[in-house]
C-alpha cells in the first residue's frame, strides 16, 4: 500500500519542534517499508522553507536535508491536471491549496494513505485517506501499512 507523507511529518523527523516529536515522526516512517512511500515534490519545498525559517538552518543544510528525503524516497510530482484536481479540492471541501496540491498528488500516483497532522484525519478523496500518524488510537489502515513486506 502506497503512503505519501505531509511536511509535518517530515520537519518532526527533522527534529523541528523537538525529540519526542522527532521520535514519533522517525517511527511512523520506518514503520512503513520504504518502498510504499511517496513524497510529493509540495512536501519537499514545504520542508526546505521550514527548515530555513522555523528551525534557522542554513540553505546549504536544508538542502541537504531534503535532498536526502528526496534519494531516500519515491517522489512524485504536480502536473496541471493534478493542479487542476486540486483547485477543485480546494473550491469543494475548503481545503488549503497547498494542502490540496499534496492531497491531489497522493491521489494521483495511487496512494491510500496521506500521513498528516494538519490536514483533517480520516478524511477520505480520490481513494486517499489522512491519517493522523500520532494518534492514542491507531488507524486500521496505517496498521495495515506496516504490516506490509
Amino acid at each position: 500500500m502506497k503512503i505519501a507523507v505531509d511536511t509535518s511529518i517530515l520537519a518532526y523527523a527533522e527534529g523541528v519542534d523537538g525529540a519526542d516529536r522527532r521520535r514519533r515522526a522517525i517511527d511512523a516512517i520506518k514503520s512503513i517499508p520504504a518502498h510504499n512511500i511517496v513524497l510529493p515534490a509540495q512536501v519537499l519545498g514545504e520542508l526546505f522553507a521550514v527548515l530555513v525559517r522555523k528551525d534557522r538552518r542554513p540553505a546549504d543544510e536544508a538542502r541537504q536535508a531534503v535532498t536526502w528525503w528526496m534519494e531516500s524516497y519515491e517522489t512524485a510530482g504536480t502536473s496541471p491536471a493534478v493542479l487542476a484536481a486540486a483547485f477543485s479540492l480546494a473550491v469543494d471541501h475548503r481545503i488549503q491549496v497547498w494542502d490540496a496540491i499534496i492531497l491531489s498528488v497522493a491521489a494521483n500516483v495511487r496512494c491510500r494513505v496521506l500521513l498528516s497532522e494538519d490536514m483533517q484525519d480520516g478524511f477520505t478523496w480520490n481513494g486517499v485517506t489522512v491519517v493522523n500518524p500520532f494518534r492514542d488510537v491507531p488507524n486500521i489502515l496505517l496498521a495495515m501499512a506496516q504490516a506490509e513486506v
